[in-house]
């Protein structure tokens, strides 16, 4: 085998340094990871306390700050344990995360639309007539 071949073989450059192309996204650290998870923990309690203290009276508002908090999470784990940002895989991570955010907006809105409309277009029922139901 000449030396040829095995230059071409190596993808390294001129000093031997392998660059892993699209790679650039490091193992974190143990620091890294207890920030994720005392995040997470406090993004999980918060939501718990809210709920099972009935902080708030409307039980919409207290939906609506639970499914933020949530979303902060999901945030918190992409980026604390996957270790996804805008270079990692050259940048295909993030156009996939992109591409699932916009068709988990599309389902979620899609099925709270036709929920609503549903609940807003059923035949409003007395007790009696429920008592009397198959």
């Amino acid at each position: 085998m000449s030396s040829n071949a095995n230059h071409s073989h190596h993808s390294g450059d001129a000093h031997g340094h392998d660059h892993h192309g699209g790679h650039e996204a490091a193992h974190g650290t143990f620091k890294s990871y207890m920030t994720g998870f005392i995040l997470s923990v406090i993004l999980t309690a918060i939501p718990f306390w809210l709920v099972m203290s009935k902080v708030i009276s409307d039980p919409a508002v207290t939906g609506g700050i639970v499914m933020i908090l949530g979303a902060i999470q999901i945030v918190v784990h992409m980026i604390y344990f996957l270790h996804m940002n805008t270079r990692s895989e050259g940048g295909w991570n993030m156009m996939a995360l992109i591409f699932t955010i916009v068709l988990v907006i599309i389902a979620l809105s899609g099925s709270l639309w036709v929920m609503h409309h549903l609940n807003a277009n059923m035949m409003p029922m007395s007790p009696e007539m429920m008592r009397n139901m198959p």
